[in-house]
């Protein structure tokens, strides 16, 4: 299966125009093989430097591209975070011309970012099918302990070599399984920061990261089997959604409250007595399913009037009750200029029938737990090893992770009441 971006660059029905940088994207049994073929014919040339981690570079059945130089990173404890992009920019030659990755998401966000830094092209190889960042234009980084997404480049090229992916452990497309089911809260957030504050959104966009969820949603059983099928139609719905990303230039398509909720117990604030073990993406689909809970409960309010309060600036002090001490400087900088200023309370009312059809239109926890049942995906925040009694704290800090309108962090307008109501 080849796709192409130029399907996807040019002027488009919202009026702007989309520029896509990665040329081709490949999901064929035995690419990797093919690699030096793939770069002559698109022109990409020059000294090579390939990135692994260790496990990676000793998997079963992968086909190492030829590179001048390997960076081969210690797999313990690997995340996309300050100390592996100066590992991997430490040892990068100086005078290297393409870098490639090749592994999972952490490999790929240290390695876009070491490109962006060095404006070198990197190229794609992914090696399960565990996450929708690949082909994206930002690297989910955690800096300095606090989770932020980086803008960077997309690769030129992605070269997903099934006959590796199918060899990858069964819970990294699991993993994927549930970064994909994260859009139905993503996209519904997305939608409702446009109709609250006329946020700017693309319905070409839109359509593609819901293409990509049904993709995932058809072949998700089949996916548990380690049908070979199946495994190409999940990566091919997580290669759409990075497309759709870097189409937007930002995650916004992707990602909404229940990236928040993933990406605040990866911070580990000391303030939530977690311990991140759990994979990125088994994090957003356990996430996804509280948080369609959460809107359920809220959609059976028929009039939101009675319980509407005027926007309140967020505080020092519930930000470092939130988030901590160490994170405070950093979630305080990113939230400088709160979204949720620019929401009116009648805004708000009068948009509620809406919101509250569109709400109706998702899965429920019910559903969506269903399926990971089903499939054996983690579905539970005790499948997290998460006391479930944490899950208030999780709904109700999480939104702060990221200055993104969702209506999450737009809950912070309505009286906890509304809340007691809905028990």
């Amino acid at each position: 299966m080849l796709i192409s971006g130029d399907k996807y660059s040019g002027l488009c029905q919202c009026g702007r125009t989309h520029k896509i940088d990665t040329m081709l994207a490949v999901i064929e049994n035995g690419c990797l093989a093919d690699f030096d073929r793939f770069m002559e014919n698109l022109g990409l040339h020059g000294k090579r430097t390939a990135v692994y981690d260790e496990n990676t570079y000793a998997a079963k059945g992968l086909k190492r591209p030829s590179a001048r130089q390997e960076i081969i990173l210690p797999p313990d404890n690997l995340h996309a975070d300050e100390r592996a992009t100066a590992i991997v920019l430490d040892q990068l030659d100086a005078d290297a011309e393409l870098i490639i990755a090749i592994g999972g998401g952490s490999i790929h966000d240290i390695v876009r970012y070491s490109a962006t830094d060095r404006g070198i092209p990197f190229v794609s190889c992914p090696t399960a099918a565990g996450m929708d960042g690949f082909c994206s234009t930002v690297s989910a980084m955690t800096w300095h302990g606090f989770k932020k997404t980086i803008p960077g480049i997309a690769p030129t090229i992605v070269l997903a070599d099934l006959d590796v992916i199918c060899q990858a452990p069964l819970n990294l497309a699991l993993s994927g399984v549930g970064d994909i089911f994260g859009k139905y809260t993503a996209l519904l957030d997305w939608n409702i920061a446009h109709i609250l504050t006329d946020e700017y959104i693309c319905p070409e966009i839109e359509m593609m990261t819901r293409k990509a969820v049904d993709a995932v949603y058809d072949c998700c059983r089949q996916v548990a089997a380690r049908d070979p099928e199946a495994l190409g139609r999940l990566t091919y719905g997580l290669l759409l959604s990075g497309l759709a990303m870097q189409m937007m230039g930002n995650s916004r398509p992707a990602s909404g409250s229940e990236h928040h909720i993933s990406h605040f117990i990866e911070m580990e604030p000391e303030t939530l007595p977690v311990r991140n073990t759990a994979l990125h993406g088994e994090k957003v689909g356990v996430g996804a399913a509280l948080v369609v809970e959460e809107y359920h409960k809220l959609a059976q309010i028929n009039d939101i009037r009675p319980f509407l309060r005027e926007y309140r600036p967020v505080s020092e002090s519930y930000l470092k009750k939130a988030f901590g001490s160490r994170l405070l400087a950093s979630v305080m900088e990113e939230n400088r200029r709160d979204c949720l200023s620019g929401v009116r309370p009648d805004k708000l009312a009068e948009q509620w029938p809406l919101i509250r059809k569109m709400i109706l239109d998702l899965p429920t926890r019910k559903e969506l737990e269903g399926i990971y049942k089903e499939i054996g995906a983690k579905h539970s925040l005790e499948d997290l090893d998460i006391d479930a009694g944490l899950l208030p704290q999780l709904l109700d800090h999480s939104p702060y992770v990221r200055n993104r309108l969702t209506l999450m962090r737009a809950r912070h307008m309505i009286d906890t009441a509304v809340h007691r109501h809905t028990q």
